[in-house]
């Protein structure tokens, strides 16, 4: 056991111990792990500099220049030392100390940990004068999530919920102002309508980073999620969230909250839609954009084909329950565990029970429930999920699903619901539909319904044994049902409504 006294020995050993400092003694609360070398070159290379100063040549890492023995001069080596530190940036700092009369030791430990918890490389570019790419790239996102309205501004209200989130502590309604002075002494369009710009923000860490409190800036980011290389950490954007066999993922009361009040600070004209452009700002934050075009064809849009709240609830809803993962990462990228104060978007998901112990009780707490729609091509499927949104044969003719199966997966058989869809007017649909149900679920619990497309055209005898009625009677399902789409107006959506209540209670 190595026992620390503030005494400097009589004989210094050649080579000391390894030498572990506790976290609670250091004002970085870390524990730091310290290795002697003798010097000797098979133990480490070392080019030496100029004396008393040496530097590893493993200049990657964060590196300090430390001059030891200052005791035995009366002088400071410094300014030699200025010119070192200006051709190896990766040189953090310079300290001058004294293992004899304990000059600065502390200090240099200080400065070694903060080299390593808050280095500048990735922060700043000492020749150019000006912060790296990344960390613009990655306080620009900081900025426009604590944008709460999305205005281009960070209010006095934002700035505090910002400084509380970061530091735990709000800033006094003075230190706000001292603040904004201080960027508008040297940034003409640094403040706007008394609140602070992108490019206030971002000349308020550039000063930090100058004066060396790059402590400020990593406490920043690492808040909002960015490891040491300025990537969002996999932790932050895939939080544990443990799904146990047949249960489903939804979003919770408080993620729709949220996911609303990011609609409505992008929506700006107020018209209950997200036009391309806004859109593409709602994205912003992201490092690309999550949806495709195609998404406009399967949610609720207006007359302008732009999306609808509904439609975007809708697609959120859709995600959460297809891939949990994938919607924690565009939550993560949305900031929604520092602006709904969770610990990590996993709060933000209800994982329902077993679908066995819903047939048990004959009731669910669900709320998502997945239908299969299946029929050969050509059937009225797409014409009928088309009027699920309110499309009728008009709008949505143009598009098109060819796609029949052969073999169904476990992934295509595990469903609340299977619609089978035939054409009353093609006297070959309804055998595919029949094929189907005796093949893979005439024996499951999975509870079916018979579509009748079409209805609007002539009915043709379908070219089976039995009749879709007599179909149904046998094997105990609901009647077909008739439905078309050719109409003038929306379809019903009576038909919806009833595949969703034989979901609730199969």
């Amino acid at each position: 056991m190595i026992l620390f006294v503030e005494e400097f020995p009589a004989v210094v050993p050649y080579r000391a111990e390894e030498i572990t400092i506790p976290a609670d003694v250091t004002p970085e609360r870390v524990p730091t792990h310290i290795v002697d070398y003798s010097g000797i070159k098979k133990e480490i290379k070392l080019y030496y500099l100029c004396s008393p100063f040496t530097v590893c040549v493993c200049l990657r890492v964060p590196l300090i220049l430390v001059g030891n023995k200052s005791d035995l001069v009366e002088h400071s080596s410094m300014e030699t030392v200025l010119p070192i530190m200006n051709k190896y940036t990766e040189i953090e700092t310079c300290v001058e100390c004294s293992a004899k009369n304990l000059k600065n030791i502390s200090e240099l430990f200080y400065y070694a940990q903060k080299a390593v918890l808050h280095p500048t490389g990735p922060l700043y570019c000492p020749e150019k004068k000006e912060m790296r790419s990344a960390c613009v790239r990655a306080l620009a996102r900081i900025f426009k999530v604590s944008d709460l309205d999305n205005d281009g501004i960070l209010n006095d209200h934002e700035l505090t919920f910002f400084q509380r989130t970061c530091f735990n502590t709000p800033l006094a309604p003075q230190a706000l102002e001292d603040v904004k002075n201080v960027v508008r002494k040297n940034l003409t369009d640094g403040v706007r309508d008394n609140g602070l710009t992108l490019k206030g923000f971002l000349f308020l860490h550039t000063l930090f980073i100058q004066r060396g409190r790059h402590e400020t800036t990593w406490a920043v980011l690492r808040r909002f999620g960015y490891d040491d290389d300025l990537e969002l950490h996999q932790d932050y954007l895939f939080p544990l969230l443990k799904i146990p066999p047949d249960c489903t993922t939804e979003l919770n009361h408080n993620a729709y909250l949220f996911l609303q009040s990011v609609f409505d600070k992008h929506d700006k004209d107020r018209d209950y839609a997200l036009s391309p452009e806004e859109l593409m700002d709602l994205f912003d934050v992201f490092p690309y954009v999550p949806w495709g075009l195609d998404v406009n064809s399967t949610v609720c849009t207006n007359d302008q084909g732009w999306i609808t709240y509904q439609g975007y609830l809708s697609q959120w809803t859709l995600t959460t329950y297809l891939d949990v993962q994938r919607c924690l990462e565009y939550l993560g990228y949305l900031g929604y565990s520092i602006i709904a104060e969770q610990e990590s978007q996993a709060s933000a998901i209800a994982v329902t029970r077993d679908k066995k112990h819903d047939l048990q009780k004959k009731q669910t707490q669900r709320n998502v429930f997945r239908c299969h729609v299946f029929g050969i091509t050509g059937s009225g499927k797409t014409g009928f999920l088309q009027g699920f949104l309110g499309r009728n044969l008009v709008v949505s003719c143009n598009k098109k699903t060819t796609l029949n199966f052969d073999f169904l997966s476990e992934t295509e058989l595990s469903c609340d619901i299977v619609c089978l869809i035939y054409d009353v007017s093609n006297p070959c649909s309804f055998e595919y539909c029949a094929q189907i149900f005796k093949q893979y679920f005439m024996d499951s619990k999975t509870p079916c319904m018979l579509i009748a497309a079409k209805s609007d055209l002539p009915e043709t005898k379908q070219q089976y044994c039995m009749t879709p009625l007599e179909f149904c009677r046998k094997h105990k399902m609901p009647p077909p049902q008739s439905y078309t789409c050719n109409t003038a107006v929306a379809p019903s959506k009576d038909i919806f409504i009833k595949l969703t209540t034989m979901a609730v209670y199969p």
